[in-house]
């Protein structure tokens, strides 16, 4: 009887493919739409037309009540309140200032200087003609010209904040996303990270305040928003960075805010997330150069060596 065995492999080859190329790309496509980046040019806001003044813009932040809410540690000016108090007040932990020069687009936070709903995409949930306000104050300006003050505000924001080639993932993450995601593989919580503690009953009160931040973080966007230890995995680079950009497009409704990053600084927040999922990416594909170096070397005396034995064979 003719050897079907090779018929049987290629008929499982041929059906393997079919669905790894048609089938599930198809299934995968109808369950999560396609996004298209939008090159987070945020074309929706309104270009600035002023050249802002960082002197001017220190006074402006100083004066406009910006210290009420917000910290800026780089400037010696510490949080109003601690996290847990803030998220109690408004239902997240106002950022600090000191690097959202750094890693938010100018334009953005011009607009979220002037009309945070709209900046943040989040109109829909926050709606003034049915009396709710998002909690982030408009600044409707100090008697001036209100687009030359934003302008001042955003480039003193931009003055203090670190250089382009200085940021880090770390800052880039906790700047633009840690105050409502934990990343628990690197003992992130949306109040800072997790000291290590001596005595038991201190860990447990940090646990406590974190719940407590937590339980306020849910009432402001009605659930809990996922940790983010192995996001990049689950979801990939492509789905975190277009629904961060727009997070409207992927999943219409949301309560996320538009976060209004630079595509540099969503490179650090995938670079951060990357290394919170594999935290030994970075020793693997060292080794893994090693191994490819050894086994080239090791093909190459193989071949010698067998040359060698069927010469003498010869």
């Amino acid at each position: 009887m003719k050897n079907k065995e090779p018929i049987i492999l290629l008929v499982v080859i041929f059906f393997t493919l079919v669905t790894y190329y048609l089938v599930e790309p198809f299934a995968h496509s109808q369950m999560h739409k396609h996004v298209e980046s939008e090159g987070f040019e945020y074309a929706d806001l309104p270009a600035m037309t002023k050249t802002g003044d960082a002197a001017k813009g220190q006074e402006l932040v100083m004066n406009a009540g910006c210290a009420g809410c917000h910290s800026i540690e780089v400037a010696g000016m510490p949080a109003p309140m601690d996290a847990v108090m803030a998220a109690g007040a408004y239902g997240v932990n106002p950022p600090d200032l000191s690097n959202a020069g750094a890693v938010f687009d100018p334009k953005f936070l011009a607009d979220l200087i002037k009309n945070p709903a709209h900046a943040l995409k989040v109109e829909h949930k926050y709606d003034p003609a049915a009396g709710k306000m998002h909690p982030m104050v408009a600044f409707y300006g100090m008697g001036g010209d209100i687009d030359q003050e934003v302008a001042d505000m955003v480039a003193y924001l931009q003055s203090i904040a670190v250089k382009k080639e200085e940021l880090t993932p770390k800052v880039a993450f906790e700047t633009a996303c840690g105050r409502c995601h934990a990343v628990g593989y690197e003992e992130w919580t949306q109040i800072g990270e997790k000291p290590k503690f001596k005595h038991e009953k201190d860990s447990l009160a940090f646990d406590i305040k974190v719940i407590d931040y937590q339980d306020s973080l849910m009432k402001y966007m009605g659930k809990l928003p996922p940790d983010l230890s192995m996001y990049i995995r689950s979801r990939g680079e492509h789905y975190i960075s277009t629904f961060v950009e727009n997070p409207q497009n992927q999943l219409h409704g949301t309560a996320m805010p538009r976060v209004g990053v630079t595509p540099h600084s969503m490179e650090k927040v995938i670079e951060y997330l990357e290394d919170a999922g594999d935290t030994k990416r970075h020793e693997r594909e060292a080794i893994g150069k090693n191994v490819m170096i050894y086994i080239i070397i090791f093909a190459i005396f193989a071949l010698l060596w067998k040359k060698q034995v069927w010469r003498d064979l010869h």
